[in-house]
């Protein structure tokens, strides 16, 4: 699901347990490649909510989390910014990201 400014706070900082926000673009050829990887890994992981955020057209989330890179992944817990990483990553990768 796409996330908008309007969207985030309930969806994300108001929610309970963890939740990864990929901050992409269209034009971004690693964020598509993340993308593949992402859908396989919401399938097979149950306890992380899974979001997304184009950041040109929700350029003001970009900047309050600081995205100066994409992709770019953002781990929050009980609403709360636990982790986050910037670059493509394989499936482990981001299990292990996800669990740390």
């Amino acid at each position: 699901m796409e996330l908008t400014k309007e969207t985030f706070t309930e969806k994300v900082l108001n929610a309970k347990g963890k939740v990864l926000v990929d901050f992409y673009a269209d034009w971004c050829n690693p964020c598509k490649m993340l993308a593949g990887v992402l859908k396989e890994t919401e399938e097979q992981v149950k306890d992380v909510t899974f979001y997304k955020v184009n950041i040109d057209k929700e350029p003001e989330l970009s900047i309050e989390y600081k995205v100066m890179s994409i992709p770019a992944l953002a781990l929050f817990k009980d609403g709360e910014l636990i982790n986050s990483t910037v670059g493509y990553m394989e499936k482990d990768e981001l299990l292990e990201f996800l669990n740390e």
